[in-house]
């Protein structure tokens, strides 16, 4: 019978299909289409290491809605930080 990987280590595999997720698509796109791409991975890695390095998996209800509001926190504070770059003259 085959033995199933520990979940840290299938997490860490993810992570590094991941990893080279991003490299590949760094030289496959490029433009707002390759810093899409590379959000969204970049937002999945965050959550994998989240609910698994952290133990969110493992914490009640409450921790993981004030770990998912951090998380929506920090997104607003850097879409307006982003905002007032833009609109700032050069």
């Amino acid at each position: 019978m085959a033995r199933a990987l520990h979940p840290l280590l299938l997490v860490w595999f993810l992570l590094l299909l991941l990893l080279t997720a991003t490299v590949a698509a760094s030289f496959l796109f490029s433009g707002i289409v390759g810093f899409a791409i590379g959000v969204s991975i970049a937002a999945v890695k965050a959550g994998l290491i989240y609910w698994r390095y952290m133990h969110l998996d493992e914490e009640e209800p409450l921790l993981r809605i004030a770990a998912l509001a951090a998380a929506a926190w920090l997104m607003i504070l850097l879409v307006f930080l982003c905002a007032d770059d833009l609109t700032r003259a050069l």
